[in-house]
């Protein structure tokens, strides 16, 4: 179980692990299946029947599990399961803020802030990282140290495309392989999920916010990560999406960049995650 705060209400709701991780992540043979299904090939096989038109059968009963409001998206004929997945939300739904020292939420997810401390290593849900661990880049590191480490968390019922935060274009892109651990709160007891599961990353020059880091993480069944590879880009612009499941999109902002508003940094030092939306403004330039 997580704790997810609705920013608006203030109420607390605790959001179960999806059916079959407790199997997978906390039974000796789930374990040993969990080994061949985190596997890329295993979501690639997932992902072929996701794209095929009898997958379209699932589409009215995840919309109920799920309690997806449908009025805020394009009404079309879905050709698959992942053509609904990442389906399209109608224009006007999420707009990002004209002042141009906000600092916009790039998706819809479970928003956790941690700040990089002067030691470099830090904890994301009782596991130590280091910023060089997940970056592959010693020296690109360095550069955010003492800076803000951003994740946001989305979950089958969300939005999954994302978006640029800021005016500004492409330094850097990089992608890392690895496994497909879920990025649900189950899988971090026993694995390092920001350091094992496969992600890319862009280190991008925004016009108002210097230098960040915009990456995507994949997860369990969702080895497609789809970036459009933009080498400009406009706040608002989207980014790219991902197909089946839920994943993980991560901002690294510098050190004396962004003032984080208070609430989600108190949010995020009780072990609350914020629910936001794509475009809220989350923080102000200082």
């Amino acid at each position: 179980m997580t704790k997810v705060i609705d920013r608006k209400t203030k109420k607390i709701t605790e959001e179960a692990s999806p059916k079959g991780g407790s199997f997978l992540y906390n039974n000796f043979w789930g374990r040993i299946v969990l080994k061949l299904v985190n596997k890329r090939f295993t979501s690639r096989i997932a992902g072929s029947y996701m794209n095929k038109k009898i997958s379209t059968k699932h589409i009215s009963n995840f919309i109920k599990d799920n309690k997806i409001d449908m009025s805020e998206y394009e009404k079309v004929e879905y050709k698959s399961f992942n053509d609904f997945f990442s389906r399209k939300i109608k224009s006007g739904k999420r707009p990002f803020s004209t002042i141009k020292t906000d600092f916009c939420a790039p998706c819809d997810s479970k928003l956790t802030i941690y700040k990089l401390k002067d030691d470099e290593e830090f904890i994301i849900k009782n596991k130590k990282y280091t910023l060089e661990s997940i970056l592959k880049d010693k020296e690109l590191a360095k550069k955010y140290k003492n800076g803000y480490f951003l994740v946001f968390r989305l979950s089958v019922d969300d939005y999954h495309r994302y978006a640029y935060v800021d005016d500004g274009k492409l330094l850097k892109r990089k992608q890392i392989k690895g496994v497909l651990n879920t990025v649900g709160p189950i899988a971090f007891d026993r694995f390092k999920v920001y350091e094992e599961n496969q992600r890319e990353y862009e280190v991008l020059k925004t016009d108002n916010f210097d230098e960040i880091i915009a990456m995507e993480v994949g997860a369990l069944l969702v080895g497609k990560i789809v970036n459009h590879k933009k080498e400009s880009f406009k706040r608002g612009d989207e980014k790219g999406y991902f197909k089946f499941g839920g994943s993980t999109v991560v901002i690294i902002a510098k050190e004396n960049i962004l003032k984080i508003d208070k609430d989600l940094l108190e949010n995020s030092k009780n072990k609350l995650e914020t629910k936001v939306k794509q475009g809220e403004r989350i923080a102000k330039r200082l």
